[in-house]
């Protein structure tokens, strides 16, 4: 398949009520509103193409782009590819869901994510905390430094109250993350939960939302899921 030909099979999946949704969350034109499980059948077809991801993500169209996440080969893309990627990434549901899960399946990826959660843009400091998420959510523990993650919950604890809306929420996610994923930190994350309390989000076009890391956490525990480890990263 070529990418004409992917875009006329993705238009042809499109939805209103879908394309709706996702421009009520910050998408904008173009785009066909697929659902993400309908492009499953696409996908099979494909597996995996670096360079017709290249060419989808490229089109700008939103549809295209998160396909293009799903058809991508994260170890053959470099840092440029990936900093190509998220200048593109112009919402939070593509630099948070496409090039954040992309780049955690890069061997590349706690480098570039370092890099990213420095970041003075939003997005892309939202893309570097989302990808550490994916990354303890889904990676063995002893694949981590406990320092370095130390140091970031000891980073979200200072910060967060003070940062961009998309990076509080990533910030968020980090601590639940953590206390539900990352062993070694269980107890640090739920005591940093404790001392932020809740954080509230302003999102695009709709009420504002709270965040509680710290019962998230705790209907973890209760649902005996500590320690949960995803088994694959991307659809």
């Amino acid at each position: 398949m070529n990418k004409e030909t992917v875009m006329q099979e993705l238009e042809a999946l499109g939805k209103e009520r879908t394309k709706k949704i996702y421009l009520s969350n910050g998408a904008r034109e173009p785009l066909f509103g697929v659902a993400t499980g309908a492009m499953k059948p696409i996908a099979k077809k494909i597996k995996i193409n670096q360079q017709l991801a290249e060419e989808l993500y490229a089109t700008g169209n939103y549809d295209a782009m998160y396909f293009a996440g799903i058809i991508a080969d994260p170890k053959a893309m470099k840092v440029s590819d990936f900093e190509r990627w998220i200048k593109g990434a112009y919402f939070y549901m593509l630099s948070d869901y496409v090039v954040a899960v992309t780049l955690s399946e890069s061997d590349l990826a706690q480098d570039v994510a370092n890099q990213w959660i420095a970041s003075d843009e939003e997005l892309t400091s939202s893309a570097g905390w989302s990808c550490y998420c994916w990354l303890l959510g889904n990676r063995k523990d002893e694949e981590f430094s406990k320092s370095k993650i130390s140091n970031m919950l000891d980073m979200v604890s200072k910060s967060i109250h003070d940062s961009p809306e998309r990076v509080k929420s990533s910030m968020n996610n980090f601590i639940y993350t953590v206390g539900v994923s990352y062993l070694p930190l269980h107890e640090k994350a739920i005591e940093t939960a404790k001392s932020i309390g809740t954080i509230e989000i302003n999102q695009h076009k709709k009420k504002s939302s709270l965040l509680d890391a710290y019962s998230n956490i705790q209907k973890e525990i209760d649902r005996d899921r500590l320690g949960f480890k995803r088994k694959y990263v991307r659809c």
